[in-house]
């Protein structure tokens, strides 16, 4: 057994129930490898997790995405190595200096990507792997709109959705990150606080666009629907606002024959050669310059309740990572 650092949460409440405690860390079981954690990303769902918006048995230790190097491998592990650089992108418990993972959860790191790199950008970028190839199916010529374009998930998907030839309209809660969403590609940028769907129906010429792709839920689920054309899709993955209320058929209907996912990407990353799949496309689209991790913050472990409190209050830009 080791001595470690991991984060607790023992009731669900604000950022103060975050609690750092030494524990000790058995070694790891059959199938499961041992990371020595160098990194760890920081998401809106960790928050979900600690107000109770996921539910999830308590004690619980936040954090879905991390990286560093195995230091131990249980028994029938194949593929990977001690001294191996890995990350992960959909694993709860990530908030520890080490843990034992299911070496069929981990990606090797490729040499030219960081740790850090690898820790802020596999949740973030098999999102928009996953919202623009597996169910937006993203084509040249597509307009789309981007909530949170300055986020974490949008800091990727534009760029990538760029790349795809997709003109991309980005929403922003500021001015400051409306700079930044352009930086990331947005042909044009609106702010939350404006009519977004009048905003996009009169840059689109009246038609809509094809795809939202809203991380925000609650507060903007209306402005995504009238925001689409007829038969465009409406895809909900976050809810950094809260969950969207009760949307019933007819509505898409009204909207004109409009489609609505709310995915989750533990669902497309459940297999193996998906992970790999995802993986492969995400770290491409790195390699050819598509698209890049774009860490504007850091925090130590010991501090995750400030970063909570920068993450809701909107203050962060691009990705952030914990330190151990």
């Amino acid at each position: 057994m080791v001595e470690i650092e991991r984060v607790r949460v023992t009731e669900i409440g604000g950022p103060e129930v975050l609690t750092l405690v030494s524990e000790t860390l058995d070694p790891p079981g059959p199938g499961q490898v041992q990371i020595r954690q160098t990194a760890i990303g920081l998401n809106f769902i960790d928050v979900y997790f600690r107000t109770g918006l996921y539910p999830a048995p308590l004690p619980l230790t936040p954090g879905m995405e991390g990286a560093g190097v195995v230091e131990a491998l249980g028994e029938g592990v194949q593929g990977v190595a001690v001294g191996d650089r890995i990350a992960y992108g959909s694993m709860p418990g990530a908030y520890a200096s080490m843990r034992n993972i299911p070496a069929a959860s981990v990606v090797k790191l490729p040499d030219w990507v960081s740790d850090e790199e690898g820790a802020a950008v596999l949740l973030k970028g098999l999102t928009a792997w996953m919202l623009l190839f597996e169910i937006g199916h993203a084509s040249p010529g597509d307009q789309v709109l981007v909530w949170a374009a300055a986020g974490g998930v949008g800091s990727l998907l534009t760029p990538w959705a760029k790349t795809l030839g997709c003109r991309v309209i980005g929403v922003v809660s500021t001015e400051e990150k409306a700079d930044l969403a352009r930086d990331y590609g947005c042909d044009d940028v609106l702010l939350a606080n404006e009519d977004v769907a009048a905003r996009v129906k009169e840059l689109t010429g009246g038609r809509g666009v094809d795809v939202s792709y809203d991380s925000v839920g609650k507060s903007s689920a209306e402005a995504s629907l009238n925001s689409l054309r007829p038969r465009g899709h409406f895809i909900t993955y976050g809810n950094a606002s809260g969950p969207v209320d009760p949307i019933p058929p007819g509505r898409l209907a009204a909207g004109g024959s409009l489609t609505m996912t709310r995915p989750t990407l533990m669902h497309y990353c459940a297999e193996r050669a998906d992970l790999d799949r995802g993986a492969a496309a995400l770290f491409g689209a790195m390699k050819a310059g598509a698209l890049k991790a774009d860490i504007r913050q850091r925090f130590a472990l010991k501090d995750v309740a400030e970063a909570h409190r920068a993450l809701e209050g909107r203050q962060t830009l691009g990705a952030t990572v914990l330190k151990p």
